[in-house]
């Protein structure tokens, strides 16, 4: 049921990604059907099973922050540091001329599935060979997940609300629908959300490893996440961070900003099923859905466009796929879907923000972008998975699913925005 509240829409946007440093290198990437995919050079992976990540390419630091900063920062929030910059810019917001109030107005929900893996691996490794006393004072600050969104209000000076949900991959889309819904309800003006992550390291591929949940394509790094294919044999893990500037419609058209679509809907549920894996019908993916579609208030049939969690694992594509046809009866074979995880990778915490700019993009422009490496058909994954090439449809309506572990279930709606 619909109900009449503040119209929440989009005035900013950031990328850092393993297809480009900027939303529009992502994007057209994304087009082009680019793999982000390519042999690990940050560490030597010999002694693990997987040798092959979507990693940043070029990416430094110092363009956004200090030297010292970058000394006292774990990588993920280095990433989302620069996310959130190149998205305040985009949305022309200038907070060195907001007044107090509008600060005390605007608010940062900034997630991190992991937080900073980093720093804890190398401080355990410094605490077992030197001992304690050599730990950085730094240590607790930079691994916590919520730092960032500290980070980011200290940055600004934006005094509302200020914290970071963690559900594992469903985490980016659990801080922007508590951004939607605080806005929504009239508590704040603007909301700074999205996600970061840094998880390519030695321990976090070899605990995705001893967990089966990764890759081991390493004779063919470029075609590893291959999402709804038969021969998929799970994800490949990705980098990088995305920003999202969310903003009460009146105040946003006050200001003049440019709109780049309106958020509508949420779903939240809970699989209440396992750990790791998802339910094998996907009935908490059902829920989200139907929930996020319910709170749009519009028939499922006015979806165009899905950007599916789609991560390439043997099991949780079949689920998705098994709760669309649910939720969507005949209109999913109508809608396009597709997945972004097949050239990015899976950004696990960040995934849900990441995807989100791909959905509202293609929102924007009318154009799905591709699911590519796709080869062998799976008879129980046949929907229009929009395979190995973009295809031109008019989009109204964009809905963008993340999933965790813990059977954390979410999706968001967004909608073409129209005067």
């Amino acid at each position: 049921m619909s109900v009449n509240k503040r119209r929440v829409v989009i005035t900013g946007l950031g990328a850092i990604t393993p297809l480009g440093l900027t939303v529009d290198d992502y994007w057209n990437a994304l087009l082009n059907g680019v793999s982000g995919c390519a042999e690990i050079t940050r560490f030597d992976h010999s002694r693990l099973d997987t040798h092959f990540a979507c990693e940043l390419k070029g990416f430094d630091p110092l363009n956004y922050i200090d030297k010292k900063s970058v000394r006292r920062l774990d990588p993920f929030a280095h990433y989302a540091l620069a996310s959130v910059s190149q998205a305040i810019t985009d949305s022309e917001l200038k907070p060195e001329s907001m007044s107090s109030e509008d600060k005390e107005r605007t608010g940062v929900i900034f997630g991190s599935g992991m937080g900073g893996i980093k720093t804890f691996y190398e401080q355990s490794v410094i605490n077992h060979t030197e001992g304690p006393g050599k730990i950085t004072p730094f240590f607790i600050p930079m691994i916590i997940p919520d730092i960032v969104s500290g980070h980011i209000s200290i940055q600004y000076g934006f005094r509302g609300p200020n914290y970071c949900i963690v559900s594992a991959c469903a985490t980016a889309n659990n801080n922007m629908i508590d951004c939607f819904k605080l806005i929504q309800n009239g508590f704040v003006d603007v909301m700074i959300t999205g996600g970061s992550e840094a998880p390519i390291n030695e321990i976090s591929v070899g605990g995705f490893n001893a967990s089966r949940a990764i890759s081991t394509r390493n004779e063919s790094p470029s075609t590893a996440s291959r999402p709804f294919d038969k021969t998929r044999d799970g994800f490949v893990m990705g980098e990088g961070s995305a920003a999202l500037v969310f903003e009460d419609y009146e105040h946003a058209k006050k200001r003049g900003a440019k709109i780049y679509a309106e958020v509508v809907g949420q779903g939240l549920s809970a699989d209440a099923y396992h750990i790791t894996a998802p339910h094998p019908d996907g009935i908490g993916a059902i829920l989200a859905m139907k929930y996020a579609i319910e709170s749009a208030g519009i028939k499922a049939e006015e979806i165009d466009y899905i950007n599916m969690h789609g991560t390439s694992t043997p099991l949780g594509d079949i689920g998705e796929t098994k709760a669309i046809k649910s939720v969507f009866g005949e209109h999913a074979y109508k809608m396009n879907v597709s997945s972004s995880k097949s050239m990015t990778g899976h950004l696990l915490g960040a995934a849900g923000a990441v995807e989100a700019i791909a959905t509202i993009y293609s929102i924007k422009n009318d154009i799905v972008s591709p699911t590519i490496n796709f080869t062998t058909p799976d008879p129980e994954c046949n929907l229009n998975y929009t395979f190995n090439k973009a295809q031109k449809r008019k989009v109204n309506y964009g809905m963008s699913n993340a999933f965790g572990f813990g059977g954390h279930n979410t999706s968001v709606i967004f909608k073409k925005y129209v005067e």
